[in-house]
């Protein structure tokens, strides 16, 4: 039987010093997640929306004498805390509660709404959108150090095996690493083939006309790869593009 989210919340380290803790790290979690199902997504709001509710719901969330944190200590503890194991863990979950498994995975960057502080930059995120949950199974934050291509190769390797499920994202994705790492999960892609990878388009242009004149079947990806002037692809399976 597929452990319950508040059993796999439970494997998410406290980032808190043992000796200060008043409020123990996984109810602090379920109530931030009753919190934000019930449309109170909010530090504040999530604090007041427990402390409306201590007596049906403390106990319930497993704090011991049922009181409610405020809205630092869950603000505090929710920045320390390790924001790509919760994810894995968030994903595991949903992947564990449709065992076919996923027909589409979409990758897409996106700004964290509101998380832009003047001249910093806001928090930019990489997901794993699937269209089936209507949900996010896995996001990674795109460091200022790096890029969402690099980015791209981690959140694929966080990801339950791709066996049935075709992976698309936009033009910025189309290198040789990305689809390899897609490949080696049993999954197929799809990816766009920008107007400057000149070789890679006449490729897909001459792969198609052969086929539809019955020449001869699409060409296979090892064919293909090596005729690509930048290493990309673009898309795998019986026709490797």
């Amino acid at each position: 039987m597929a452990a319950s989210l508040i059993e796999l919340l439970g494997e998410l380290q406290d980032p808190r010093d043992p000796r200060g803790v008043q409020y123990p790290l996984v109810p602090v979690l379920a109530l931030c997640l009753v919190s934000i199902l019930a449309g109170h997504t909010g530090f504040a709001a999530i604090a007041q929306f427990g402390r409306l509710r201590q007596q049906r719901l403390g106990h319930a969330l497993g704090f011991k004498n049922g009181k409610m944190p405020c809205a630092n200590t869950i603000s505090l503890l929710l920045r320390d805390l390790d924001a790509n194991h919760l994810d894995r863990i968030i994903g595991i979950w949903l992947t564990s509660r449709h065992a076919a498994g996923w027909n589409h995975i979409a990758l897409d960057g996106k700004t964290a709404c509101g998380s832009r502080d003047g001249d910093v930059p806001g928090t930019h995120l990489l997901a794993a959108y699937v269209p089936q949950a209507s949900a996010v199974i896995a996001q990674m934050r795109v460091e200022a150090t790096t890029n969402e291509h690099k980015t791209a190769l981690r959140l694929l390797g966080v990801l339950p095996p791709l066996a049935g499920a075709v992976v698309t994202a936009d033009a910025m994705f189309t290198h040789r690493d990305v689809c390899q790492k897609v490949l080696n999960k049993n999954g197929d892609y799809v990816l766009y083939a920008k107007d400057n990878q000149t070789t890679l388009q006449q490729t897909i242009r001459d792969t198609f006309a052969a086929a539809e004149s019955g020449g001869h079947s699409p060409l296979p990806a090892t064919v293909v790869d090596r005729g690509c002037a930048n290493g990309t692809s673009v898309q795998q399976g019986p026709w490797a593009l």
